[in-house]
């Protein structure tokens, strides 16, 4: 089969490269998949660099969010049949003609929802629903600044901050990006963060600040929404796409009585796997139910893995961009 394989860990992709390898084999517990979709992560791009918190060894094959067939069962595995649509989740794989999964990290795709769009929200709606309910522990009224709103997890975060009864400003820096945004997700108020966002967002709020404030940009995003959070407020740690990783005064937090709250979404329902699991089907609830929107920028064959991921690294996308090695 081909598949998308780091065999170095080099700048700019260099040592990634769709190659034919064997066909994998699942064992106990385990679904071979063929894949028809993945969606691309801000991680899978650290990890072709190693710079993510998991650092397989290479040779391997990123890919985290899959939507596809069932195309063979390992032994024991009853709760599926071959060529079942599912989707589902794994560390890595994902951008394979097949992947091996765990049967138990599958759901049967939702029928609203294609491929592309089934692969498009398990890790951006996990992370979401870990950051705002679970750390942030979100109630129905409250501010959410979304920085990086037109991003994956930033999409995904303003969506499900809608759904649970938020209040949401979605903060980019580009006006073409927060014209998509405010057209298909309608916040209560965007911001374009060039040039600053303070003033805007405590003039949105009443002089307040915002209550929660989701960031996966770092660096200069996150010190100025130090300035703008209210008391009581939930800063919450998603990344770093900024390339910065910045640090706080602990006197903030104390003087504004506000607390920075790290998350991995992943980690979360490992170090938790109870509730991991009840993370996992909140989010799949929402997908079948269609109160969330998972939206796809683009869909590519595997053969232009590497316009997909420029589509990310550069941040053109508003979404989230998808492999389809079906194509």
């Amino acid at each position: 089969m081909r598949a998308l394989v780091v065999s170095e860990l080099l700048p700019d992709f260099a040592g990634v490269a769709v190659e034919e390898v064997g066909s994998p084999t699942p064992g106990p517990g385990q679904v071979l998949v063929r894949v028809r979709a993945a969606s691309v992560n801000f991680p899978d791009l650290l990890m072709t660099r190693g710079e993510y918190q998991l650092k397989p060894p290479s040779p391997f094959t990123p890919g985290m969010d899959v939507a596809g067939e069932v195309a063979a069962l390992g032994e024991g595995v009853t709760s599926l049949k071959i060529g079942d649509a599912v989707v589902g989740g794994a560390r890595l794989g994902g951008f394979a003609e097949y992947a091996v999964m765990e049967a138990i990290s599958l759901n049967p795709k939702p029928e609203r929802l294609s491929f592309a769009e089934a692969a498009a929200y398990p890790a951006a709606y996990l992370t979401a629903w870990v950051s705002l309910v679970r750390r942030a522990q979100l109630q129905p009224g409250e501010w959410v600044l979304v920085h990086g709103a037109a991003g994956g997890v930033g999409l995904a975060a303003l969506d499900l901050a809608r759904v649970l009864g938020a209040r949401t400003i979605a903060a980019s820096a580009s006006d073409a990006k927060l014209a998509v945004i405010q057209r298909e997700y309608a916040p209560d108020a965007v911001v374009n963060v060039t040039g600053g966002f303070r003033e805007q967002v405590k003039a949105i709020t009443g002089g307040r600040g915002a209550d929660v404030i989701y960031d996966p940009v770092g660096g200069d995003v996150f010190d100025e929404s130090v300035r703008c959070i209210a008391f009581d407020g939930r800063l919450l740690v998603v990344g770093f796409t900024s390339g910065r990783i910045p640090t706080v005064s602990v006197n903030m937090p104390l003087i504004k009585g506000f607390s920075v709250l790290g998350v991995r979404a992943g980690e979360y329902g490992r170090q938790f796997p109870e509730r991991g699991r009840e993370n996992m089907r909140a989010v799949y609830d929402l997908a079948v139910s269609g109160k969330i929107k998972p939206r796809v920028h683009a869909e590519l064959p595997l053969a232009q893995w590497r316009d997909a991921f420029d589509l990310l690294a550069t941040r053109q996308v508003i979404g989230k961009a998808v492999i389809r090695p079906d194509l």
